[in-house]
């Protein structure tokens, strides 16, 4: 089988990353001023609550599927008879996950009962997510093709069919369609690259244990990016979600930018540990953590230095307490980022899923303590810093579990060095505002992201080519394939 080239693949994955963050992103402005952060705040707790159906019914196989279809992609027959065992259990989840929602919407009648009766399209979407099966074969140009499509169209559908406030239930019916559709056009192409196989319970049986475990982290990782949500609905208002959701969707996108190199490189590492090429898999690394760092600190201090005038011209001066949240949030960049690539570049590739686990689980606690302690009392900010103990606690575990293996001290050094130079283009920035307070918002948010992004990059040049002597390209080789 030909390689895929992997700078190539990294750059459809931010593309395709970036399209399901950011085009809901261009109906927020409007959907900030027509539904309001009540109606926005509904949506989001009611799309919670479906999404532990939709994670049960996937179990662990986007990270599970995804390793072991990556592993055996050159061998066409045992390659087609793993996805179907896969898949068999991630089908027959769905069916009883559809059930059991249905079941409650049925017993328990809640509120907004339209709304959550809408979000079921999004549960049975589960079922046909097969997402993990071109992303272990390193072919996410299909992908990226196929989001961009759906995602534009529901975008378009948003901006003629939702016109006022009454319209939630409008606008929750595309979005819920629209991942169902998502998942649908793949198949048409999964049945020109898999030949249809009959699994037996006996084939089928073995893929449980490991899927089981690979979805225990994802379970955890649930409690903090999706019970937030449910516990501040719970403990405060559905107004508050939705400025807590609106600032982490902006949040997610530079977070999105940096993992998606996670994301290209896990089926590639797999496919290199099994062959026992350790030597390259150790440059990778190498490299990325060098990208990840410089990315996710320019991304942290921009977006406390922004967040603010970006929230009152982005959603509106009623959203302001948005703002207030995205800066508050920015940490989370840098502690997720880190996490995420040592988790896909050498913790799952090498099978090390008890630290994943661990520092998932560990995650959770922290988080699930701190909302209950702070919620009642701050609201939103107590949200944000149960999520900021997370990310710290799971990054942190992740690294101590794996320092006897990978020397992290370099890149603890280049986090600081990193950090100080962003410290300098976030006080550059607050120097230049007094110059320019006189133009627009949007501006004045151009002005001030060119500046800070050139004192960002001239420092980091100086420090990454002058002092370190690195090489030019920061991440791939020209020659790679």
């Amino acid at each position: 089988m030909k390689k895929s080239n992997l700078k190539e693949n990294f750059i459809y994955n931010i593309i395709y990353q970036i399209l399901i963050l950011v085009l809901p992103l261009i109906t927020a402005p409007y959907l900030s001023r027509v539904i309001g952060g009540k109606g926005i705040g509904i949506y989001s707790y009611t799309q919670a609550f479906a999404n532990y159906f939709v994670l049960i019914a996937l179990l662990g196989v986007e990270n599970y599927g995804n390793r072991e279809i990556a592993r055996i992609r050159d061998n066409e027959i045992l390659r087609d008879k793993t996805f179907w065992e896969i898949y068999s259990i991630q089908f027959l989840l769905t069916i009883i996950l559809s059930i059991a929602y249905v079941g409650y919407l049925v017993s328990f009648k809640p509120i907004y009962y339209l709304i959550y009766l809408l979000q079921f399209f999004y549960v049975i979407s589960s079922g046909f997510n097969i997402n993990w099966f071109f992303f272990g074969m390193e072919k996410f140009k299909l992908t990226v093709i196929r989001n961009a499509i759906i995602k534009t169209l529901t975008t378009i559908s948003i901006f003629i069919f939702v016109k006022k406030a009454n319209d939630l239930w409008l606008y929750t019916l595309i979005i819920s369609v629209g991942f169902l559709l998502s998942n649908l056009v793949l198949w048409p192409f999964l049945v020109r690259e898999v030949k249809f196989y009959k699994p037996k319970w006996e084939k089928i049986k073995k893929h449980i244990k490991p899927d089981l475990f690979l979805f225990l982290p994802v379970v955890a990782i649930s409690l903090y990016n999706i019970m937030d949500k449910l516990m501040l609905g719970s403990m405060s208002t559905y107004t508050e979600v939705g400025y807590y959701t609106y600032a982490e969707k902006i949040v997610q996108v530079p977070v999105a930018v940096i993992i998606a190199l996670g994301t290209v490189m896990m089926p590639r590492v797999s496919n290199l540990m099994k062959n026992g090429n350790y030597d390259e898999c150790k440059r990778l690394f190498n490299k990325a953590m060098t990208f990840v760092l410089f990315m996710s600190f320019a991304f942290m201090f921009g977006m406390i230095n922004l967040a603010p005038l970006f929230s009152n011209w982005y959603y509106g001066s009623s959203f302001s307490r948005c703002g207030f949240f995205m800066s508050c949030l920015a940490p989370v960049i840098v502690f997720k980022s880190w996490a995420n690539l040592v988790r896909t570049q050498y913790i799952i590739p090498k099978g090390y899923d008890n630290i994943y686990i661990w520092s998932v689980f560990g995650g959770a606690i922290f988080n699930l303590v701190a909302n209950f302690l702070l919620i009642p009392r701050f609201h939103g900010l107590g949200a944000i810093i149960g999520t900021i103990l997370a990310e710290f606690v799971v990054c942190f575990i992740q690294t101590w579990g794996t320092r006897k293996e990978i020397n992290f001290i370099p890149y603890l050094k280049d986090s600081i060095v990193f950090m100080f130079i962003g410290i300098s283009m976030f006080f550059g920035m607050n120097c230049i505002k007094h110059l320019i307070f006189n133009f627009s918002q949007f501006i004045e948010l151009i002005l001030l992201f060119i500046f800070g992004a050139t004192i960002y990059i001239i420092l980091s040049s100086i420090y990454l080519f002058k002092i370190k002597k690195y090489k030019i390209p920061l991440l791939f080789k020209k020659n790679q394939s």
